[in-house]
């Protein structure tokens, strides 16, 4: 029976590496093959840092001759240069590798000889589109062990029901590589025409420079700040909302996109990312340019004008989350890579 270690971010660390493992976790394909996650790192000060990441060498070490592939989870700078120790560790052994990159196209920007050895010396590299797979391509040249892997829509299981409010949600961190300013400000330019709508933003961050923006533009009472969500809160904004906007400058693939369609929530977003690999404009989302605040304006006008629209779209989300994006058909193609590898 072939075993895994899955080497990534602590389960406890906010996220979308984490997200996307704790799906891993409840599918057959973990259970078939004994996946063992091990953290190599958690949110804190530097010591709680050090000290986690010196624990889970210690498991890693000790697990690590038991086990046959090591899977490794590679977001930012950072995380890759802890890896690669890791990684190297692994090669020492003699087990087989998959490196897995949760980036966007920021990876031109942050590539590096971590990524360059640990991409090249892997048995398979895992991307989150076909764009970004062009990318790491070209740093390594044409490989035939590059493959695209999406992200999984979650899995829904609390069946707690709540009316459907006017408000459009977005969801991430807030910071500026969200563009969570733009949609405050294409917001402002048709909120005067919707008073009973708002936009509501779930997320840590920036929230102080939100509320002072859009008090300056003099639509607090339209914009509802909730700070970072989880669970039962999560699940009611959800619920609650009745369209996304993820106004992305850059995305691996995004989650707050998958948890939309598994909500079956229509979606305002950016050709960013996986996201170009799937996007019909106005046929399964509404598409604009990042940063272009005016044509966003106009996609949440017809967002809020068009029911029709919005129920169309909606349907095309319940579709990507059943069938592409579904946890089942995600897994499978993981488990493929393994059987191939082993």
């Amino acid at each position: 029976m072939t075993k895994v270690l899955v080497v990534a971010t602590s389960r406890k660390t906010r996220g979308g590496i984490t997200a996307v493992l704790k799906l891993y976790e409840q599918s057959q394909m973990w259970r078939q093959y004994q996946c063992q996650w091990i953290g190599t790192h958690r949110d804190g000060g530097m010591v709680r840092k050090f000290c986690y990441l010196v624990k889970g060498l210690t498991q890693y070490m000790v697990l690590l001759p038991f086990y046959d592939i090591v899977h490794f989870h590679l977001g930012m700078r950072p995380s890759a240069m802890r890896k690669y120790l890791f990684f190297k560790l692994a090669k020492l052994f003699g087990k087989k590798t998959v490196v897995h990159l949760h980036l966007g196209t920021q990876i031109d920007e942050v590539w590096n000889a971590n990524y360059q050895n640990m991409f090249e010396k892997s048995d398979c590299g895992i991307l989150l589109s076909e764009g970004l797979k062009s990318i790491v391509q070209d740093h390594i040249g044409n490989s035939s062990k590059l493959q695209v892997v999406y992200n999984p829509c979650p899995i829904i299981t609390d069946t707690t029901t709540y009316r459907k409010q006017n408000q459009i949600l977005f969801s991430g961190t807030l910071y500026e590589g969200k563009g969570y300013m733009d949609l405050i400000n294409a917001f402002a330019k048709i909120a005067p025409q919707h008073p009973d709508w708002k936009i509501v933003l779930a997320g840590n961050g920036e929230v102080e420079q939100a509320r002072a923006t859009a008090c300056k533009l003099g639509i607090e009472k339209q914009v509802e700040l909730l700070g970072w969500v989880s669970g039962e809160a999560k699940h009611r904004v959800f619920c609650e909302s009745k369209a996304l906007c993820l106004p992305s400058y850059a995305e691996g693939f995004p989650m707050a996109v998958l948890d939309a369609w598994a909500y079956g929530l229509p979606v305002i977003t950016t050709p960013v990312g996986g996201i170009p690999d799937v996007a019909i404009d106005g046929k399964n989302m509404l598409l604009f340019n990042p940063g272009d605040e005016d044509a966003l304006a106009e996609k949440l006008e017809m967002m809020i004008s068009d029911e029709d629209l919005r129920n169309k779209l909606a349907k095309a989300s319940q579709k990507m989350a059943t069938e592409k994006f579904s946890l089942e058909t995600v897994t499978q193609q993981v488990a493929r890579i393994y059987e191939e590898i082993a």
